[in-house]
């Protein structure tokens, strides 16, 4: 088989297994006895996962779920409504300020039903005290430059939300609640997956400040005057509110890599599994990578003959230049491509499972042998590009991006590099 056919094969096989038609309907949970149903929820998968949900459901229900632009799949009984993704906008802000008012007031007949899927940190917008959209606004772009990890990202998040960190588990108390939840996110933690709108967080101010600190993020004097008084402290795993509240992830990261794995033995190749939370620099993981399927090569690697290194996780990106295109999935390639310099037997790809890479259109892209020859053949210098953090270029420039569209799950980053001795 064509390596990039089977690579991108590899990479079908992946999204496939977290398709929320294939995971909602064995979570189902049991009908409320006299009470409401309602379903919220937030993220590039939970206009789809609402979709199955209202088809499976036996009884009446209503709701409100907010997706990302491009990804909404009509429902009969939830609205769906969609908004930015990554710098949230005044869409979100409404759609989250909606669903609070419409918790609130719910007893303990009733049923919140919260379907959450990466992304929803962003589009679940509404502002904590004395806070501005602009003032979250400001703060998103801030963390999306600094480099800082999801766990980092989300920790501060919660801090300036309304909703973030279980405070809608705390409009919607009485009420039971049945989380069903797409990680996205390295050790499948639910307070960090879109940052856990209905789960306890065990983080605090102080770690929010020592997030500020270590990346010297600059805020708005009124966001770090809220995050100095420390308030209003997001509910505990302590706090009773959470008594009636049951969590089930339905969609993991390592699924998918197992998914992929077969599809590999079916070729005839030896999947190794490096594991489903890699993090760190995106260039700096695909050097690492580089350097290990060099090794697989020369027989020092972790399997012999052929095989392919699959990995999952979130790496960062710390932007350097101006102007630059791209994710950190290309820029994870790219990064691969640099160290190889061109290396025979190893291709790779990269790709994001919801279908998009950073703020462009593609998932992410692929690379082989050729690939630095064929970029300097169009007048590319490669270091150069990766030094402007225009990894999208690059890989526009050789024709080399994947482009699937929305895919309407998001288990995170999938890796395969696959070695050819």
């Amino acid at each position: 088989m064509d390596p990039e056919t089977l690579l991108r094969d590899m990479f079908a096989a992946a999204v496939a297994a977290a398709q929320p038609t294939k995971r909602i309907p064995h979570f189902l949970p049991e009908p409320p006895k006299g009470g409401r149903t309602l379903v919220i929820g937030a993220g590039k998968a939970s206009a789809a996962m609402a979709r199955t949900f209202e088809d499976h459901w036996p009884g009446e229900l209503s709701g409100l779920i907010v997706t990302r632009y491009g990804y909404d799949v009509p429902c009969k009984r939830i609205e769906t409504v969609e908004a930015a993704h990554p710098v949230p906008d005044a869409a979100g802000e409404a759609a989250a300020q909606r669903m609070l008012e419409m918790v609130r007031g719910l007893t303990e007949d009733d049923l919140v039903v919260c379907l959450i899927s990466g992304g929803g940190s962003a589009l679940l917008s509404a502002p904590g005290p004395g806070l501005t959209l602009a003032d979250k606004q400001a703060v998103n772009r801030e963390l999306l430059r600094c480099g800082a990890t999801i766990h980092e990202m989300n920790c501060l998040r919660k801090h300036l939300s309304a909703v973030k960190g279980g405070r809608l588990a705390a409009a919607a108390a009485p009420a039971r609640i049945v989380n069903l939840l797409i990680s996205d996110v390295p050790g499948d933690d639910p307070a960090v997956i879109a940052s856990g709108p209905t789960v306890p967080d065990p983080t605090t101010f102080d770690d929010a400040r020592a997030i500020v600190a270590k990346y010297g993020i600059k805020l708005p004097a009124v966001v770090q005057a809220l995050l100095d008084a420390g308030a209003e402290e997001t509910p505990k795993p302590d706090d009773p509110i959470f008594d009636r509240v049951e969590t089930h992830l339905i969609a993991l990261p390592q699924a998918s890599l197992e998914a992929a794995a077969e599809v590999a033995r079916a070729a005839g190749i030896t999947p190794v599994i490096l594991g489903d939370a890699l993090e760190g620099e995106a260039r700096d993981l695909g050097a690492e990578h580089a350097q290990l399927a060099r090794d697989t090569l020369a027989g020092k690697g972790p399997a012999q003959g052929p095989c392919v290194l699959l990995s999952g996780g979130e790496t960062t990106v710390t932007i350097r230049g101006d102007g630059g295109r791209g994710g950190r999935n290309t820029e994870y390639l790219l990064g691969m491509a640099v160290a190889l310099d061109g290396a025979d037997g190893i291709h790779a790809i990269a790709c994001d499972t919801d279908g998009v890479d950073g703020s462009e259109d593609n998932a992410g892209a692929v690379i082989g042998p050729d690939s630095l020859a064929r970029a300097r053949a169009a007048g590319m210098d490669a270091r150069a590009l990766l030094d402007a953090n225009d990894a999208y270029g690059f890989f526009q420039g050789i024709d080399d991006l994947v482009e699937c569209g929305p895919t309407l799950t998001n288990v995170n980053d999938f890796r395969a590099v696959l070695v050819l001795p």
